[in-house]
């Protein structure tokens, strides 16, 4: 067990503390929001107020959780490097964190970034599909967290930060298309198909393969967000005249309503792996929450437990025991893949 700080308690990293708590951790929780805070466990240690270098220097955990919504988690990110320290990296930025490898290689820092369900589990499953079956013709993940039942408007409220949301919307995807990595559209590539037990979906391409581009041996790889139908029409509809404070309202998180994590990652080579994601919110916590949570426990136990070198690391670089130990999370907290192969 370990001494572990998570920066941002909102519902994602909120979970994440009350989880490793539970689990025996000794868990300080820092957030401006005294509301999310107060949600906290009882034996989390909650603190009020920014991140910042003082708390490190004070409470010197063993790891650091960087749940803080993209744009800030990317300023405090340097400073968790500096002070040469453990990082698992919930922020999802478009700046590359392994810029940061040298200078964290230099302080000792260990830092695991992309650490949730996309990108997150899909690469280290296309990782695993790439040791099984070689070099992979074609790489696919289409993932999506969404009410359990679309509505009359957006059918949709955003589990994270909804700016990071409209950052996905609006920045240009990288894929690999005939062994190039190509750069085309956000939310381009526009797809109807059908979700088992949920019905029919829309999926368009978004920037969410990363790391993945350079670390897995294949000629095609695509990554896309799934949504009811409607709604990125909707936000196509309003051109570059969107209100982001309008947005906001619109996609606040409701927890009294359902909600579903559903993902698809397809490894075909020198033969074929598709596993199945599809998870429902209830007793223990939002689906969003525990499917990303569970990823992030396992990088911070790996942190604690494995000899990870410094420097900066996608979760693939971390290997197949690492995915093991994701799977006994996903497991113990009652998360199901359904794998099929074949040869």
């Amino acid at each position: 067990m370990g001494k572990v700080m998570v920066l941002g308690t909102g519902l994602v990293g909120g979970w994440v503390a009350d989880r490793l708590a539970t689990d025996g951790h000794d868990v300080i929780g820092v957030d401006t929001s005294i509301s999310a805070l107060k949600e906290r466990d009882s034996k989390v240690t909650c603190i009020h107020g920014p991140a910042r270098i003082e708390l490190f220097e004070e409470y010197v955990p063993d790891v650091i959780v960087n749940a803080l919504p993209g744009r800030i988690g990317d300023l405090i990110r340097t400073d968790l490097i500096r002070q040469g320290l453990a990082v698992a990296d919930l922020a999802f930025t478009a700046e590359d964190p392994r810029e940061h490898h040298e200078s964290a290689v230099d302080t000792g820092a260990r830092l695991v970034y992309d650490v949730g369900v996309a990108p997150g589990l899909s690469n280290l499953l296309l990782a695993e599909g790439n040791r099984r079956h070689g070099r992979l013709v074609n790489g696919r993940v289409r993932v999506g967290g969404n009410p359990v039942k679309p509505d009359d408007g957006w059918s949709y409220m955003a589990p994270f930060s909804p700016q990071d949301v409209i950052e996905e919307y609006t920045r240009p995807a990288r894929i690999l298309r005939d062994n190039e990595i190509v750069i085309v559209p956000a939310i381009s590539e526009r797809t109807l198909f059908e979700v088992e037990r949920r019905g029919e979906m829309e999926a368009f391409l978004t920037d969410g393969l990363r790391s993945v581009l350079d670390t897995v041996d294949a000629e095609n790889l695509t990554e896309a967000t799934v949504r009811w139908p409607g709604h990125i029409g909707r936000f196509i509809g309003l051109g570059d005249e969107y209100d982001e404070s309008e947005l906001l309202k619109a996609w606040r998180w409701d927890s009294k309503r359902r909600e579903f994590t559903w993902m698809e990652v397809i490894a075909d080579g020198n033969g074929k792996s598709r596993w199945i994601l599809d998870d429902e919110g209830g007793e223990q916590g939002s689906s969003m929450a525990r499917t990303t949570g569970a990823i992030t426990c396992a990088t911070v136990e790996h942190l604690l437990e494995s000899d990870v070198p410094a420097g900066v690391h996608p979760p693939e670089a971390l290997g197949t025991s690492f995915l093991d130990r994701c799977l006994t999370h996903y497991a113990a907290n009652g998360i199901r893949i359904v794998e099929t192969r074949e040869r």
